[in-house]
């Protein structure tokens, strides 16, 4: 994928929060063995040597070279009571500016909506944030459920583990599902969580393989093409509607319907990347039915059609 984004700068200043600069870097830095082609070339930029939670940081480059990149990550700030360093937020307003995608993790948000890059756009930071954002930029539609949201050339994350959800979703758009797994699976995450899941859910995931919903969802996935409905679920799993929906908010963090969507796009991305099915065809082993409903299902989660995505990301 000779046109995918390449170069990425990863923003350091003073204050901000070690982890999720280092997973950006561990995210973009390293290559996955075995993938062909060339992989991101990654730079951290900054004016000067830089504490990075109790570590010092000195970075590659100056703040002005954001403007060369073609994404740019924001990191965390440990203090969002302090409006953004204005070396930082004029630094990145030019970089979009000259064409950068540029997309915040966790409190970076702060430095987006500084640079009015997130005027009349929804927006996330980390949920203990939300309520700071929303009243300190009032252009800034925040969102305070989700993990992350995709604007385009704008993106914004919740804390900690979202700010991975994220990265692993530039590189989804960028080098197809396949290439965003394998970096999952070396990173020992899960491959993929949509934005629009809930932050965090009030029962923790159970460590242990007897929650409810333990053997039903092996059991849809293997039955993806077929026509299955709430009801369903239910039954297989020995619940009413009401407590399955209760224990997949609980446990996923999403509705049965939308997890089970959520996986027919999945499994429909892995057959347009590794077969040369026809969309028909594909549509009906993801259990979407038709091309049609395939198409416009595809195109609102992926933002493209599946015929283009199929050419930008063919094995």
């Amino acid at each position: 994928m000779t046109s995918a984004p390449r170069t990425v700068a990863v923003a350091a200043t003073e204050g901000m929060l070690h982890f999720e600069l280092a997973l950006a870097f561990e995210v973009f830095g390293a290559a996955p063995a075995a993938l062909p082609g060339p992989w991101y070339d990654i730079r951290v930029c900054g004016t000067h040597e830089v504490r990075v939670g109790r570590f010092r940081l000195e970075p590659d480059c100056g703040l002005d070279r954001l403007a060369y990149a073609d994404t740019v990550i924001v990191p965390a700030l440990a203090d969002v009571d302090q409006d953004p360093p204005a070396d930082l937020v004029e630094a990145v307003r030019a970089a979009h500016e000259a064409g950068a995608r540029v997309a915040s993790l966790c409190t970076g948000a702060f430095v987006l909506a500084a640079a009015d890059l997130l005027d009349g756009l929804r927006a996330t930071t980390h949920w203990a944030h939300t309520a700071q954002l929303a009243a300190r930029y009032r252009r800034v539609q925040v969102d305070p459920d989700v993990l992350y949201v995709d604007n385009g050339s704008v993106l914004t994350s919740a804390g900690k583990a979202a700010a991975m959800d994220l990265c692993l979703h530039l590189i989804r758009r960028d080098r197809g599902s396949a290439v965003a797994n394998v970096v999952a699976r070396r990173l020992v995450v899960p491959p993929h969580r949509a934005g629009g899941q809930a932050q965090f859910v009030s029962t923790p995931v159970p460590t242990r393989d007897g929650h409810p919903l333990a053997e039903l969802l092996p059991w849809v996935m293997r039955r993806l093409d077929q026509p299955l409905t709430v009801q369903d679920l239910a039954r297989q799993a020995n619940l009413s509607s009401r407590h399955l929906a209760r224990h997949f908010r609980s446990i996923t963090g999403t509705t049965p319907l939308r997890w089970l969507l959520t996986q027919r796009i999945r499994r429909a991305q892995e057959l347009l990347e590794n077969t040369d099915d026809s969309v028909d065809a594909i549509a009906s082993a993801a259990g979407l039915g038709t091309a049609t409903t395939l198409r416009r299902h595809f195109h609102r989660t992926i933002g493209v059609p599946p015929d283009t995505y199929r050419r930008t990301f063919r094995s």
